[in-house]
């Protein structure tokens, strides 16, 4: 068995809507079939037990190698902990070979399991040992390593729920929520609201407590000390017991609390130094530890934080009580569950030192040994929620004090008897006021009732039914999806909307081109959603990204599939026939939102039948008011976009809306039906998307098909009174759909100058020449900058192998060079010809004719 091409699918897939790990898997005659490789799979379920029912023991002989990979791979990831349930392997067109899809939460992990579930095939292969124990703690380590922490993963899980879109930015806790301009972001408890001047005045615990004190809330005495001495002076200052802390702490750290003497000071000033260099003293309250958390203007949830402790048996040491305790699946090393391991370490057993005891002592049946002074989760403490139970004028000093320092969201430590009292009736007070506070004590405290604050901050980021989507529309198809997709952008512009869009010409936001090439692919999409001047967005999508990694969207509002082709890169990735290719394609109209719309040519049956997958409503377009899926959509009173001898007519039961051709100068009048097609996919998706039809026919009245607006799409030139047209057809329908608009040209002689894209068939690129043989006079084969895996001249002579049963075409020349063709063909051109180049590089040849015609001026 050989694993190869391994990939991550990132978005909505051919597969599922889950994000997955997908690999091609060759494997050998006899692997086709574990059945037929004795004792391999009693050897796989002994060295992996946990594989269950994964493997149907009853029908070993339809279950081959690479399937056996897929069920390691995705029950390793179960095990491991990670929430994942879709898997599938599925035979190609060649025998033994095998395309395996595995779902991931967390990409290094699948990848990961992947790895290890060759290694288990293989060691149950030849009955070599599996550490199936280091394997999962490997990957529960890198799990836990890389997913959301609890606070992070609580805010993305009510924005989830929310429907609201999110991309994790990095692998820490920066994350997107939402698209275009509608986008913000967190990072933890932070958002895109926190101000950077409120998070640096909490960072200074003196100039918070001169801002609450002076806007008077309770806080307790202190200053700042410049070293050991100055922290005992400080001490003597405000009184004993004190307290230690670093000046900027966070998480509890290098905190020391009630102490009582001066060797307690000095050595917790030492503890405190370690941690930052900026230490204070201030007067030690009496209390319970209290968190109250407030997001904008409201108190959300309160805890009672305890310090880390143990309970005596009369039995177990210290040091064993403390194991017993950290062995709680709940406590872990980091934050990723929602309690830490308690810490022994040198602040443990002074604090032990204060009560009589050492690591090995036997604590009584019943005694509270406590081991830190400080209450933090972060250092093992437990928290017992009490929102229910907070006073409302305690609740408004912890508002108070949030907003006088200036964050959206504050963790406010508080220190009193009972938080059943204003803080002022028993001499408490606010000792710090925290940025991105931690959530863990709030979302599932050790005792009582966990709170919902990730809900809470995301409706304070995001009012009630706001989704922070723009619009998107996606565009597939074999011909014609630039063209629609430039109109699509044309309709959202004059609607007022910054427009975001991506094609095979490259990556334009508000009408400038910020990436180029071929840019129809996820990457581009996400950056489109990235970008924060988007307010709607277009997206052609080829099949090459959605096989290589998805769609870069989770849903769009309006899927548009223009037509399925024959000639549309079959014999790639596996995909050999129509009906496959459709099925790519059909990925957009799978993924519309419920209460979006696709756009399908009910002309071309492969697509018309992509109506039965999408989960929204419908809208079929189609020239022929009589074709039959079309006439039967608007027999049921649904939308339906068609042409007649004026123009373009939109209905929906007896409603009816239209534009006449004249009205859309793409069209010609209506004479070139390629572009009255993609015209009407444009309009319908303007309809779609609710606009004023004052506004589509704004945008269809203004766009023209020039080399600016939509470069290599029937770009139509004058040279010397000859007709030139330039464009980027490179397939059987596009050179059908060609062939028909210039039947209808006028012209005394035509010629046809191409080359071929060598990642074509043979077939489809003599098909090409095939049908242009019937239609021109001449024709002028060049050979592509980019042979894409062709020899020298292969390409060529497939494209007069296509002319050979030519009916009209007489006269064949073949040249080096796209230029050298092109510059061949103008010097024959007489008054009154016309000649149609298909050009390769689009942007250099646009620009070499241009220049040609300008020497004639």
């Amino acid at each position: 068995m050989d694993v190869s091409r391994i990939r991550a699918l990132r978005g909505p897939n051919l597969w599922s809507r889950h994000t997955a790990i997908q690999a091609i898997v060759s494997c050998a005659d006899a692997e086709v079939a574990i059945a037929d490789l004795p004792g391999f799979e009693a050897r796989l379920r002994e060295r992996f037990p946990e594989l269950g029912d994964l493997i149907p023991s009853d029908h070993l002989d339809t279950v081959s190698m690479a399937h056996a990979l897929e069920f390691c791979a995705l029950g390793l990831q179960a095990q491991a902990g990670c929430p994942v349930t879709f898997s599938r392997t599925t035979q190609t067109v060649e025998a033994g070979i095998y395309q395996v899809v595995v779902e991931y939460s967390e990409e290094d992990v699948g990848r990961l399991a992947f790895k290890y579930a060759e290694q288990l095939c293989l060691a149950a292969l030849n009955d070599t040992p599996f550490d199936l124990d280091g394997t999962l703690k490997e990957m529960r380590d890198l799990d836990e390593d890389i997913r959301l922490g609890p606070s992070t993963g609580a805010i993305v899980a009510a924005a989830v729920a929310r429907g609201i879109p999110y991309r994790r930015l990095t692998q820490g806790s920066l994350v997107q929520f939402g698209w275009g301009s509608k986008q913000k972001r967190i990072q933890a408890a932070e958002t895109s609201f926190t101000s950077a001047i409120a998070e640096s005045i909490a960072q200074d615990k003196e100039l918070t407590k001169n801002l609450l004190h002076a806007s008077g809330v309770a806080v307790p005495y202190g200053r700042p000390v410049e070293n050991e001495d100055d922290a005992w002076a400080a001490a003597q200052e405000v009184g004993l017991p004190v307290v230690v802390k670093p000046q900027d702490g966070n998480q509890g750290k290098g905190i020391s609390v009630n102490l009582t003497s001066e060797e307690q000071v000095r050595r917790a000033y030492r503890v405190a130094i370690e941690f930052r260099d900026d230490i204070m003293v201030e007067k030690y309250l009496p209390g319970h530890d209290w968190r109250l958390l407030v997001i904008g203007n409201k108190l959300i949830a309160a805890a009672r934080r305890d310090p880390p402790l143990v309970i005596g048996d009369g039995k177990h040491t210290v040091r064993e009580l403390v194991d017993i305790v950290n062995s709680d699946p709940r406590r872990s090393d980091g934050h990723a569950t929602s309690l830490t391991k308690i810490r022994f370490d040198e602040i443990a057993l002074a604090r032990l030192a204060e009560q009589g005891y050492n690591a090995d002592s036997v604590p009584q049946r019943g005694a509270r040994v406590v081991l830190r002074n400080n209450a933090n989760l972060s250092t093992g403490g437990t928290a017992t929620d009490v929102t229910d139970d907070v006073h409302p004028d305690l609740a408004a000093a912890a508002v108070a004090a949030a907003q006088t320092v200036g964050l959206d969201i504050a963790g406010i430590d508080v220190v009193c008897d009972t938080i059943l009292k204003p803080l002022e009736d028993q001499g408490g007070g606010i000792v710090e006021v925290n940025a991105a506070p931690g959530l863990r004590m709030h979302l599932d405290p050790s005792f009582g009732k966990g709170r919902d604050v990730g809900k809470a901050i995301v409706g304070m980021m995001f009012p009630d039914g706001d989704s922070a989507r723009i619009p998107i529309v996606a565009i597939a198809g074999t011909n014609g999806k630039t063209t629609t997709s430039r109109l699509i952008g044309r309709i959202f512009e004059a609607n007022g909307q910054r427009v975001g869009m991506t094609s095979t010409d490259g990556v334009y936001v508000e009408g400038r081109q910020i990436d180029n090439g071929d840019c129809s692919g996820p990457r581009s999409a996400r950056n489109v959603l990235m970008h924060p001047d988007v307010d709607a967005a277009v997206f052609e999508t080829a099949r090459g990204g959605v096989l290589r990694e998805g769609l870069g969207f989770d849903m769009c509002d309006v899927a548009v599939v223009t037509n399925i082709g024959i000639g549309d890169h079959l014999g790639l990735n596996y995909i050999t026939t129509v009906d496959e290719l459709a099925v790519v394609k059909r990925v957009i109209v799978e993924n519309v939102a419920p209460h979006g719309m696709a756009v399908l040519n009910a002309a071309d049956p492969q697509v018309a039948r992509m109506a039965a997958h999408c989960p929204g409503n419908i809208i079929f377009f189609a020239r022929d008011k009589a074709n039959p899926v079309l006439a039967t959509h608007r027999a049921q009173n649904k939308r339906v976009v068609y042409a007649n001898d004026e123009g373009i007519v939109c209905q929906e039961g007896r409603k009816s809306y239209r534009i006449p051709f004249s009205a859309i100068p793409l069209t010609r009048n209506g004479s070139i039906g390629f572009q009255v097609e993609n015209a009407m996919a444009a309009t319908a998706t303007g309809w779609a998307l609710g606009l004023d039809w004052a506004v589509i026919e704004k945008a269809l009245s203004g766009f023209i098909s020039d080399a600016a607006t939509a470069p290599g799409r029937f770009n139509v030139f004058d040279y010397k009174g000859a007709t030139l047209i330039a464009d980027y057809g490179h397939n059987p329908d596009a050179m059908q759909a060609l062939v028909q608009a210039v039947e209808g040209m006028p012209a005394v002689r035509r010629s046809v100058v191409i080359s071929g894209a060598g990642d074509r068939r043979d077939e489809d690129i003599r098909q090409q020449t095939e049908i242009l043989g019937n239609a021109f006079d001449d024709a002028i084969l060049y050979q592509d900058a980019c042979q894409r895996g062709r020899e020298d001249g292969e390409v060529v002579a497939l494209l007069r192998d296509g002319l050979k049963g030519a009916r009209r075409t007489k006269r064949i020349d073949e040249i080096t060079g796209e230029f050298n063709a092109i510059d061949r063909a103008l010097e024959r051109l007489q008054p009154g010809d016309l000649c149609l180049i298909l050009i390769d590089q689009v942007e250099e040849a646009l620009a070499h004719i241009a220049g040609r015609i300008a020497e004639t001026a």
